[in-house]
């Protein structure tokens, strides 16, 4: 069974940083890609951020330019760098992990508990 931990989370003033972790354990699998998504307060999970295995990142408009997402292979976890965070950020970030069980054969989707981020005028 695949499993996320996420960390990183916290209130911060507007203008701050913050690095989100989430590192995925469990036996058999491989991870086709990661990402994150988030869930503002009275509104839909949106994605955030992705970075497939070996491929390009892709980001939401809204975070190009200050959010930078990235992945480290050997540890399976992926990281995402909040800089210039403004209150309008301030949400529940999940990680996703896309791959498949090896012993099945099936494809995987898995999610993090979450972690809230919370930004300050």
């Amino acid at each position: 069974q695949v499993q996320l931990v996420e960390s990183g989370g916290g209130l911060v003033q507007a203008g701050g940083s913050l690095r989100l972790s989430c590192a995925a354990s469990g036996r058999m699998f491989s991870i086709n890609a990661m990402g994150w998504y988030r869930q503002p307060p009275g509104r839909q999970r949106e994605l955030v951020a992705v970075i497939p295995r070996g491929g390009n990142t892709d980001y939401a408009d809204s975070v190009k330019g200050r959010f930078t997402i990235s992945r480290d292979n050997a540890k399976n976890t992926v990281y995402l760098q909040m800089n210039s965070l403004k209150p309008e950020d301030t949400a529940v970030y999940y990680c996703n992990l896309e791959g498949l069980a090896i012993a099945t054969m099936t494809r995987i989707n898995i999610w993090g508990q979450g972690t809230q981020v919370t930004v300050s005028t």
